[in-house]
């Protein structure tokens, strides 16, 4: 039975808006303890004190350019109220929350932002304002949570003079629920922890929790190719995704009619990691299971990673995965995680493991079990529940130590990439060393870190977070650094992306990654699609 909900989020549940210069919202944001602070004194010699952050009311921006014509005609689609033009409004959607963003809203000179911010209320409204800016040649730039750290949400001006953020947050319902089947059909807008809620009403969960979770929105999962920490266990986001409707300058697309299909090509792919430029994903059916009856935490250890990526290895092979199966290396393990996690009075040594398990009480303790027996035969030492429970009460908070570490003069940033579990050793030394050398050669030492978060049975991802000290520059200093790690994974069989996306940052490595024949794939379905070319100029395709 398909229950139609039309459930709201209602103003008063939107997720609020983030800080206009650093992640997340004010009351994330806490003072580094005096341990970071003694370490990154002894590491970078830095012990000055953070920078105040300037006033929003103190940042220029650039002068709107939206015409008195196009502001009648965009406010005839969606009414006077969901149109604007303030200036905190405007430099809260001028781009998203990666270290090169944030240094950018630092700069001194007059930020670029949209000209207006647009917030339609449904498919039909987005559709009409596709026909409107495609006629009027306005650049469309979709906006969900605004989490982006590749440049997906820039606005990027390309030759058009005039640009809008057509946020989606008003599409914020829960259509249908379908629990016989397991579906749920969700409006783009809305975000993680409210699609969780109104799940939940119904005993259900999507389970894809990304780092970005608590701000993110359900369009912006499908655009980019999400995966979450859960990944191990329910698959990454576009494995999730059933039915989209997507609204284009050419018209809508309504693609899944079932599970599964021989009829042709799977349209839905096109548009899953299409980050906005060939449509705009206003609903999205995906699969979600039962609330998990139960939670079994277990952490581990591995005198290596060699040794704790074969033990995951052995794991998601024999079809064993937990729910959350990830590893830290030596470094991260050393400094992020090993410094608050003591089991019996014995420091967390070698590299550390988490491991969840969810699902129905017997589900977790065959599924435990079976994974213990192979963790402990592949050399790993179980550490208990605490590290894995302390791991997920902070899963979260990340991007708001980097805040911190930015006030500081810290340079802090992460990239990510994937392989086959054959060559991921050699592209993690090689990355590894692209980021060290880079940074050195520039005049600071680099802390480089690694953790598998993401596993497939013929390989998985590898994610990387860089301290720096900050130079004179620190946004040419971080695109060099990021320039040699891409070229390096490029060079090495690696991605470019597992799960950032591509926006604006990685576009120049896309004809590597798929070629010059499907460069020009890329290109042609986007001048049927789009053929004025307003979507999302500046991102994904070359």
């Amino acid at each position: 039975m398909v229950e139609t909900q039309h459930e709201h989020s209602g103003s008063a549940t939107l997720a609020p808006n983030m800080v206009w210069d650093a992640w997340g919202v004010a009351a994330g944001h806490q003072p580094l303890s005096a341990q970071i602070r003694g370490l990154l004194g002894q590491v970078f010699g830095i012990s000055g004190e953070p920078v105040p952050r300037r006033d929003a009311a103190d940042v220029p921006l650039i002068s709107t350019t939206l015409t008195t014509a196009d502001r009648t005609g965009l406010t005839d689609i969606v009414g006077d109220e969901y149109l604007t033009t303030d200036p905190l409004d405007r430099l809260r959607h001028a781009g998203g929350k990666s270290t090169l963003d944030l240094l950018r809203r630092r700069d001194l000179e007059p930020q670029d932002a949209p000209d207006a911010i647009v917030f339609p209320a449904d498919h039909a409204q987005v559709m009409a304002l596709l026909a409107y800016c495609a006629a009027h040649e306005i650049a469309v730039v979709p906006f969900g949570g605004g989490t982006s750290v590749v440049g997906g949400v820039d606005p990027v001006r390309g030759r058009f003079d005039t640009v809008i953020a057509l946020d989606l947050r008003r599409l914020d319902t829960i259509d249908a629920v379908d629990p016989v089947s397991g579906t749920a059909t969700l409006g783009a807008g809305l975000t993680g922890p409210r699609a969780e809620e109104l799940l939940g009403a119904h005993g259900l969960s999507l389970g894809h929790f990304p780092q970005s979770f608590e701000f993110a929105s359900i369009g912006g999962f499908a655009a980019t190719r999400s995966s979450g920490q859960a990944s191990a266990g329910y698959g990454r986001f576009d494995d999730m995704v059933e039915h989209l409707v997507v609204a284009t300058p050419q018209g809508t697309l309504d693609l899944g009619r079932a599970p599964a299909s021989a009829a042709g090509p799977d349209l839905r792919e096109l548009f899953v990691g299409s980050e906005g430029t060939l449509g705009i994903i206003t609903s999205v059916t995906v699969r979600v299971h039962p609330v998990p009856e139960t939670t079994a935490y277990q952490a581990w250890s591995f005198p290596d990673f060699a040794a704790g990526a074969a033990a995951l290895r052995t794991v998601v092979q024999a079809g064993a995965a937990p729910t959350v199966l990830r590893l830290s290396d030596e470094v991260e393990t050393g400094l992020n995680l090993a410094r608050s996690a003591d089991v019996g009075g014995n420091p967390v040594s070698g590299c550390l493991a988490i491991t969840t398990f969810e699902g129905s009480a017997a589900h977790v303790a065959a599924r435990s079990a079976e994974a213990t027996d192979l963790l402990t035969a592949a050399g790993g030492t179980a550490l208990g529940e605490a590290p894995a429970r302390q791991w997920e009460h902070g899963r979260f908070a990340a991007p708001y130590l980097r805040d911190a570490l930015l006030d500081l003069g810290v340079l802090c940033e992460t990239l990510e990439t994937a392989t086959s579990w054959s060559n991921l050793a050699t592209l993690k030394a090689a990355v590894t060393s692209a980021l060290t050398e880079s940074l050195a050669a520039q005049g600071t030492p680099a802390l480089v870190m690694c953790h598998i978060s993401h596993t497939y049975p013929t390989g998985a991802s590898l994610y990387f977070t860089v301290v720096a000290k900050q130079l004179d520059d620190p946004i040419a200093q971080w695109r060099l650094a990021k320039t040699a790690a891409s070229e390096a994974m490029v060079g090495t069989g690696g991605t470019i992306t597992h799960h950032h996306a591509v926006g604006a940052d990685h576009r120049p490595w896309m004809g590597a990654e798929i070629g010059d024949l499907g460069v020009r794939v890329l290109r042609a379905v986007k001048r049927e699609l789009d053929p004025t070319g307003v979507l999302n100029p500046g991102k994904l395709v070359p």
